[in-house]
């Protein structure tokens, strides 16, 4: 959280990669009928007043009790796998063909889904930076949500690829520009 990946994911859309962001699946997945009712059936309607589903709600009852948090990701992870197999399917038969297919996967290992990509990138960045970036963004519950997630390290050892976003986003681009020639020789 705070590391940049969705900087990241944006400066692999100007680079030519097609991307797809699982917040954004997430986000969308919200909308719908079929999740909305479930977290509204599991935690009453306070968490979708006027129908809509309030994430900062979620959060407070998702970060404070892993059964909660784990009955929520069992709802949404094979929603999402879904939608990233149809995202690489999609992309597969564009032609031309994208420099890649990106995807940003927020929890990618602690989910055990980096098996089904052909190349992982851990955007890693200094820990003060990462916090403030956080706090700049509202999230909520940074700390449980930290201590559920790998430490940066570990990530950073599990993944194809390191990328270090402590500069600025021409910095990161570059970086991410070398990257893709690599993903593109593999």
């Amino acid at each position: 959280m705070g590391s940049g990946k969705s900087t990241a994911c944006a400066a692999l859309a100007r680079l030519g990669a097609a991307t797809l962001s699982t917040d954004a699946v997430v986000h969308e997945l919200y909308g719908s009928d079929e999740v909305r009712d479930a977290v509204v059936a599991r935690w009453g309607a306070a968490v979708a007043p006027a129908g809509t589903v309030d994430r900062g709600a979620i959060a407070r009852h998702v970060f404070a009790a892993p059964d909660e948090r784990r009955w929520l990701e069992e709802l949404l992870w094979p929603l999402v796998g879904r939608r990233v197999w149809a995202f690489r399917t999609e992309q597969e038969a564009v032609d031309p063909a994208p420099k890649a297919a990106v995807v940003e996967t927020p929890l990618l290992f602690e989910a055990g889904m980096d098996g089904i990509y052909d190349a992982t990138i851990a955007v890693v960045a200094d820990e003060a930076v990462r916090r403030e970036r956080a706090a700049a963004r509202g999230h909520e519950a940074v700390d449980e949500r930290a201590a559920r997630q790998l430490t940066q390290d570990e990530k950073a050892q599990r993944a194809t690829f390191v990328v270090r976003n402590d500069g600025s986003e021409a910095d990161l681009e570059r970086l991410l520009s070398d990257v893709l020639a690599k993903v593109g020789n593999r």
